[in-house]
């Protein structure tokens, strides 16, 4: 399973305060959220988490779970509850999870299943290689941007945006069993053709 937050962006200058600031007049939820990247120090909206499987499905990558985090918490203190939700969700177990570096100092009760970008303890064989494929996830963010409007929230105040996150994770879910779908009917419609012209072909003439 993988892991990852994503942020709804906003454009407007951030201080450094401990006391409540207001960023957006008609969105006064939007908070500054510090990327520490030297191309986007900032970004200003609210955290989402996205869930996805490590193992790429036949169908594409599905979404598991995605919840939006009011308050800008630290993103290690999310990845416990987003554990459990996510079990709850698929009624499995997750067997391991693995995570950006943004996650260091979590506070899963089972630690030893978390693993971080960069680890080099403990990472071996399938392990390695899972982590490896960590990064998938990215894309599966840039399309919830993108195609599902996750970059931009239209729906207002904080039960908009947590109806926003889920409503992008059921869009993107729905877009790939969509394809599915019409690959499979194009599957019916070509061996419909075959059998229809193997009677003609077999039809004795008059």
């Amino acid at each position: 399973m993988r892991y990852q937050t994503v942020y709804r962006k906003r454009t407007i200058c951030c201080t450094r305060s401990r006391r409540p600031k207001l960023y957006s007049w008609h969105a006064p939820e939007v908070e500054c959220i510090g990327k520490g990247k030297a191309h986007k120090p900032y970004e200003f909206g609210v955290k989402v988490t996205i869930t996805t499987t490590n193992r790429r499905c036949k169908g594409g990558q599905f979404v598991l779970h995605a919840k939006a985090l009011a308050g800008n918490p630290y993103d290690g203190h999310t990845l416990a509850q987003a554990v459990e939700e996510t079990e709850s969700l698929t009624g499995r177990k997750v067997e391991r999870v693995f995570v950006d570096k943004g996650y260091r100092g979590h506070s899963t009760p089972d630690p030893r299943r978390v693993f971080i970008s960069g680890q080099k303890r403990g990472v071996h064989g399938v392990i390695k290689r899972e982590l490896k494929r960590r990064s998938a996830i990215e894309p599966v963010i840039g399309h919830l941007k993108d195609d599902g409007h996750l970059g931009r929230n239209f729906l207002k105040g904080r039960h908009g945006d947590r109806n926003n996150a889920v409503l992008s994770a059921v869009g993107h879910n729905c877009r790939l069993l969509l394809r599915w779908l019409k690959l499979l009917l194009c599957l019916i419609l070509t061996a419909i053709r075959a059998a229809s012209s193997r009677q003609s072909l077999l039809k004795p003439a008059c």
